[in-house]
């Protein structure tokens, strides 16, 4: 499955002005990296891939909506997806794509 274009740019639409990043096809989605960390990700399985604060998984994962993804059969701390639903308005969007700035900004620059 192809990544969310809309999505993407939607995404994108929030980070224009707010901090410097840059684009890369990664995870079989379109990222976005923060000092060349990955922030969030408009992702091929559909919804949003995102970083976040390892330790604040399972505040975060209390939403509806979002869920830690499953690498290698493996639930990731840190590591969230977040259904399209829980991303359908502006505010929404700009709430989690704010968490994946948050924590890829707190990240060394690669």
């Amino acid at each position: 499955m192809a990544y969310d274009e809309l999505l993407a740019d939607r995404i994108r639409g929030v980070l224009i002005g707010k901090a410097d990043f840059t684009e890369k096809k990664m995870f079989g989605g379109l990222a976005f990296l923060i000092g060349g960390n990955m922030a969030v990700s408009a992702s091929g399985n559909g919804g949003m891939l995102l970083r976040a604060e390892p330790e604040a998984s399972d505040e975060l994962c209390a939403t509806t909506g979002v869920e830690r993804a499953v690498m290698r059969g493996k639930a990731m701390d840190g590591w969230l997806r977040v259904a399209d639903e829980a991303i359908d308005t502006d505010e929404d969007l700009e709430r989690w794509v704010q968490v994946g700035i948050d924590y890829a900004s707190s990240l060394p620059p690669k």
